[in-house]
């Protein structure tokens, strides 16, 4: 696989051909971004709920699809996670409307929806599908434009999904151009879109070193840190619930979400009681020999082991020359410090939970905070405690944007498991870098412009309800050579305001398509 990777990613034509490329994939996103914006909400959705239904009905497939063509998780949990981002997601939101414009007469202000245009996505290879469905749900909530680059180790699959949800969307009367994907991606011609001036805002998804470029493109860009999740059991907690809950939770999809429990933290006095609920829950505690063979599998010089990501417990312990039950569903490493001494405090996208016991609740919860300072500042926490003074205190120490309560962290704090607002894409806001700190969703994705009228009360604001934005110019249809422009068939009978004089638009057209063909001839 890696080689593979590394071959789709050193393929590169020239800068200019990259930049063309580019170019030609934008110009007709954007094309299409300004043609959305003519939609009402009802069409909006009828287009969403199309999309929705197509990701549904080949959640399984694509799951299978993605484990196979990656060599990452299982099958069965990316078939819930590629439904849980389709009808789930929409009923979610399916009350918010970020289309009409919203009134509000006491204060005497309206606002006016604007998307942002054309969303520059990018897909991770331990989630693709289901960040794929996620983020083009979103887009397509806002009225926006996406453009996809996949990770090269889910190019196919991601490839494949996104053209049905591609075909859904115009079957449901979205325009043309309004879901793409770049087949081939490598880091150059991403770098041309992420750096374009046509890519209006960035949705990054993926390794450190993406989101950083994604920060440093020169564009408005979302993007996530890395997690590196504590959890701590605290005496209080119920042991045996807490037991099932994180072994569900760190087997689930074998631990590929970045929001899985990377070290468990407890306290002496219960160290022996919580060990034989987790046994007895299905995990394997290792023996310090067991320890050093899976710290030295797993971590090497140049980092973490990438063969172990998303890789089954007895699969890894097959590999360390670890003997296991055969049903073993995660193996917990007790370790004697958290830091930079010791790799297994680190982030670890497979089915291996660190182990740590703390003499007191204040050590505990000074460990848990040193875990996230260590990596994966700002993402995500989890607690298993059932006295509110601890649980208040543990979320105060932790520099954590979301803090899951007796539940499973992987599932929970990607609000699937709790009430937090569902993703695939973690904010973690100041304390990671990052400039979003709550989870990511559809309202990032659209700014609204304030009528602000003047409080006097001589002064009435007027009857604004009924009336639609106005916006110049009929409706008009991207082409499939990717030329927008040439073809004027209207996609819906909505009428548009103050048509643009016939001859402006013909030079219009001519300028937009002169430029595209050039272009594509470099």
């Amino acid at each position: 696989m890696e080689a593979q990777v590394r071959t789709l990613v050193d393929i590169s034509g020239s800068k200019a051909a990259m930049t063309g490329r580019a170019n030609l994939m934008l110009e007709r996103a954007g094309w299409a971004s300004q043609v959305f914006l003519r939609y009402d909400r009802d069409a909006t959705m009828k287009i969403v709920d199309a999309v929705a239904d197509a990701a549904f009905a080949n959640a399984g497939r694509f799951a299978e699809m993605a484990v196979e063509e990656t060599g990452f998780g299982v099958a069965a949990h990316k078939k819930l996670k590629n439904e849980m981002t389709s009808h789930a997601l929409v009923d979610f939101y399916r009350d918010q409307d970020y289309v009409s414009p919203r009134i509000d007469e006491a204060r005497k202000i309206v606002e006016i929806p604007r998307p942002a245009g054309v969303v520059f996505a990018l897909a991770p290879s331990t989630n693709p599908i289901a960040t794929l469905n996620f983020k083009t749900i979103m887009a397509l909530m806002t009225r926006n434009a996406i453009v996809f680059s996949p990770h090269p180790a889910a190019r196919k699959s991601c490839v494949e999904a996104c053209r049905i949800l591609e075909d859904a969307a115009v079957a449901a009367g979205a325009p043309d151009g309004v879901i793409q994907i770049i087949e081939d991606p490598t880091v150059p011609l991403i770098e041309e879109f992420m750096a374009s001036p046509k890519t209006d805002v960035i949705l990054a998804t993926g390794g450190t070193a993406m989101v950083r470029a994604a920060y440093s493109s020169s564009n408005p860009a979302i993007g996530v840190g890395p997690g590196n999740a504590p959890v701590y059991v605290d005496s209080s907690a119920d042991l045996d619930k807490a037991a099932k809950r994180i072994v569900a939770s760190k087997s689930f999809d074998n631990s590929v979400l970045c929001t899985n429990e990377s070290t468990l933290i407890t306290l002496d006095e219960v160290d022996q009681r919580l060990r034989r609920a987790l046994q007895q829950a299905g995990a394997h505690i290792c023996s310090n020999d067991d320890v050093d063979r899976l710290r030295t599998y797993l971590f090497h010089d140049r980092g973490f082991n990438i063969e172990a990501i998303g890789r089954d417990a007895t699969w890894i312990a097959g590999e360390c020359g670890i003997k296991v039950p055969g049903k073993t569903k995660i193996l917990v490493a007790p370790i004697t410090q958290i830091g930079i001494e010791e790799p297994l405090s680190k982030e670890k996208l497979c089915p291996v939970l660190a182990y740590h016991v703390a003499s007191s609740r204040s050590q505990a919860l000074a460990q848990a905070r040193a875990l996230l300072r260590l990596t994966g500042a700002g993402h995500s926490a989890a607690i298993h405690a059932n006295d509110p003074a601890v649980t208040l205190a543990y979320a105060s120490a932790v520099e954590s944007y979301r803090v899951v309560v007796n539940a499973p962290c992987s599932q929970g704090a990607a609000g699937f498991d709790t009430n937090l607002a569902p993703t695939f894409t973690i904010g973690t806001g100041f304390f990671g870098r990052s400039s979003i700190g709550e989870n990511i969703g559809p309202h990032h994705l659209v700014h609204w412009t304030r009528l602000a009228h003047n409080t006097a009360a001589d002064e009435v604001m007027g009857d604004y309800h009924g009336l639609r934005q106005q916006l110049d110019g009929p409706l008009q249809q991207a082409p499939s050579d990717g030329v927008p422009g040439l073809s004027m068939t209207p996609r819906t009978q909505q009428p548009a305001a103050a048509a643009i004089d016939a001859g402006m638009r013909e030079e219009l057209r001519r300028l937009i398509a002169e430029e595209l063909r050039a272009a594509l001839k470099t």
